[in-house]
């Protein structure tokens, strides 16, 4: 195991991974153990992860998913005009 490569506060804290680490496995790793397979924990982190990105509901993005949420932001912040073409 390597220590953090960063310094506290910087770029490089690794704080949030190690959030979303506990998230995993406090959502999905404990509560379905004992795990039978590596396979197993492969293909439900598969899952989790596909939850997680596309169907959980976020508070701080007025309860969307992350994935519908980014759909709506970039749908809405297209440039009018192509930038650096001459016509």
């Amino acid at each position: 195991m390597d220590a953090s490569i960063g310094t506290v506060g910087d770029a490089l804290d690794n704080a949030l991974m190690e959030s979303q680490i506990g998230l995993y496995k406090t959502e999905l790793i404990k509560p379905r153990g004992p795990w039978r397979s590596l396979a197993d924990v492969e293909l439900a982190t598969a899952e989790w992860v596909d939850w997680f990105n596309a169907t959980r509901l976020h508070s701080a993005i007025g309860h969307l998913p992350p994935e519908e949420f980014e759909a709506l932001y970039y749908a809405q912040h297209q440039p009018n005009e192509p930038v650096g073409i001459n016509r």
